[in-house]
């Protein structure tokens, strides 16, 4: 990964995942949360006729598909593909992990059979997708859910507790040191230090600042000035590319924050901070907390598309709700889809939005999808053509 890069700089560095037959994965740029390279899986199971349902429950298809974008997902969609794999003989998916906007641009370019997006599509990009989708538009497919961990290095602290203000103000350079009033004020007993916040931030343009930055907008406006967007605006800090760029930033620098999903955190063992939300306490960043506030959101999509508005995640006080969550979509055709990877286009979304895909999510450090949303997303795909 790349650290310390200028603040404001907007380079695309693109990670490929290349999968065929077993599962390999490419460590060049990727975003994963391990040093090392993925080794094959060993050989595909015997499957069933191509649209046959084998053992595993996977109704199998067979050929060749594309997809690339979000790095949010990486994890998901690497466990996924080895079990799709594995069970279905003669599949071949290829996931180039890169960002959200390359993932959508590539899909509107006619790439990809679907891309990995932590945000819905924007207007534009869905008037771009019926030149690609004939009689047809893009839509968005919330899959993988999760909580945003805001991770830290601060010697001596292990339990930190900040609100949405004192967030806000930290990324934005107003708050710059970690003794500072609102932050002991919200840690009574803890002993904080006197040093220099250092603040971290993702280089690339990502969903996951464009998540966090929908949370710091909603949920303390007041203190941050910026409207949500997918390149960083706060002042200050330093800039690393990709989630693993930024954690391994915060897990070498004394007195650092910085955000990535909660599974870089984990395979880091990076502390990270519990949110005070006004709840009867403050509120951890975990797989089953990210659930419940995802449990909030409002499907505001219309027709096949299911966009989801995650307003009310940022400001809720429910018990064990965590605030700080992102859902990435897989952005498709809902009808003008590419005849030859149409059928396991739909196989393959069919199974990570099935119960046994979604049960994978949490060990990964993600948060599986709400049942009354699940249900519908299965529903879409099954109109797919």
């Amino acid at each position: 990964m790349k650290l310390q890069r200028k603040n404001g700089l907007r380079a695309l560095t693109v990670g490929a995942v290349a999968i065929t037959g077993a599962l390999v994965l490419s460590a060049c740029g990727s975003d994963n949360n391990n040093d090392s390279t993925s080794t094959p899986s060993g050989s595909a199971s015997a499957s069933t006729s191509d649209s046959g349902a084998n053992a595993s429950g996977i109704a199998c298809e067979k050929g060749q598909i594309l997809a690339s974008g979000s790095s949010a997902q990486q994890n998901a969609i690497e466990s996924w593909v080895k079990d799709y794999q594995q069970a279905c003989s003669g599949a071949t998916i290829n996931y180039k992990t890169s960002s959200s906007g390359e993932g959508i641009v590539d899909f509107n370019q006619g790439t990809d059979a679907f891309a990995g997006s932590d945000s819905p599509l924007k207007p534009e990009e869905v008037t771009a997708s019926k030149k690609v989708c004939t009689n047809g538009e893009g839509i968005s497919i919330p899959m993988v859910g999760g909580p945003i961990a805001v991770g830290y290095n601060l010697s001596g602290v292990s339990n930190l507790v900040l609100d949405a203000p004192t967030l806000a103000k930290i990324f934005n350079s107003k708050i710059t040191n970690w003794n500072d009033e609102a932050i002991k004020k919200l840690n009574p007993g803890v002993t904080l230090p006197s040093s220099k916040i250092q603040t971290v931030h993702r280089q690339d343009e990502s969903g996951t600042t464009d998540n966090l930055t929908k949370y710091l907008k909603g949920a303390a406006p007041a203190d941050w000035p910026y409207e949500h967007a997918k390149a960083w605006m706060g002042k200050g800090g330093q800039a690393a590319a990709k989630s693993a760029g930024v954690a391994a930033l915060v897990k070498q620098t004394e007195g650092a924050i910085g955000y990535f999903e909660l599974s870089y955190a984990t395979a880091s063992t990076i502390p990270t901070v519990k949110i005070n939300t006004g709840a009867s306490a403050p509120v951890e960043a975990t797989s089953q907390n990210a659930s419940a506030g995802i449990a909030s959101a409002k499907v505001v999509g219309t027709g096949s598309d299911l966009s989801l508005d995650l307003g009310a995640a940022y400001t809720t006080k429910a018990d064990n709700a965590y605030p700080i969550v992102l859902v990435t979509y897989e952005i498709a055709c809902d009808k003008g889809n590419k005849a030859d990877t149409l059928p396991l286009t739909k196989s393959f979304l069919t199974y990570i939005a099935s119960d046994a895909g979604q049960a994978k999510l949490s060990a990964a450090g993600y948060a599986p999808l709400p049942t009354e949303i699940a249900t519908k997303v299965r529903s879409t795909i099954t109109s797919l053509s």
